[in-house]
């Protein structure tokens, strides 16, 4: 298998987080998406969308979107549940990650680690937005998780997976973390999980 990525992108870390848990091995493609190269007519043949991350399978099959490579790497493990109510629920929290969580968490973080977004008045208020909508997101996290260990069926499953990714460097997008309790203490609770990996972490082969 091969995984085409940006080292600091939370969506390429959510593939690798659960590669590590599996102890699946894998070759590591950096793709370094400020300089194009997700664009590539190569690229391209791999993903029209033109997005990271891509997992290429052995056979050459191609699968974009990191919820979907978590979905399809999950199959018969741990990390989906057996029951078709706890599948939904996983899927729920999937879709929440990818409409109501990462647009606006993982976009701060990107502008302002990137410094790609102009300092103007209306920058200033487009970032403002989304960090309130961001905080939105945390604060549902945050009143899920007050009584709960995880965010499904009380196990560890990709539903923590992909929302760990982009949550825990959500403050290099300008948030803070102490206001949510329950989503600070779930952090350490994911840290914890046997075969974790970093977001600086990776495998090569």
């Amino acid at each position: 298998m091969k995984l085409y990525d940006d080292p600091i992108s939370g969506n390429g870390y959510k593939a690798r987080l659960l590669l590590a848990h599996l102890s699946r091995p894998y070759r590591y493609i950096p793709i370094d998406i400020l300089r194009g190269e997700s664009r590539t007519p190569d690229f391209l043949k791999k993903n029209l969308n033109g997005r990271i991350p891509v997992l290429e399978l052995d056979d050459g099959r191609c699968l974009p979107e990191s919820n979907a490579i978590l979905y399809f790497l999950s199959q018969g493990t741990a990390y989906w549940p057996d029951e078709a109510f706890a599948q939904a629920q996983v899927m729920q929290w999937l879709f929440f990650e990818q409409y109501s969580h990462e647009p606006n968490i993982a976009t701060p973080r990107f502008w302002l680690k990137t410094k790609v977004l102009e300092d103007t008045p209306f920058n200033r208020e487009l970032l403002a937005m989304k960090q309130r909508a961001g905080n939105q997101a945390l604060a549902v996290m945050n009143e899920h998780l007050a009584d709960r260990t995880f965010f499904v069926d009380g196990r560890y499953t990709i539903a923590d997976i992909a929302l760990y990714a982009y949550t825990h460097v959500a403050d290099e997008g300008g948030f803070d973390l102490s206001l949510y309790p329950a989503v600070v203490a779930w952090l350490r609770r994911v840290r914890e999980q046997s075969g974790h990996v970093t977001i600086k972490q990776w495998v090569s082969a």
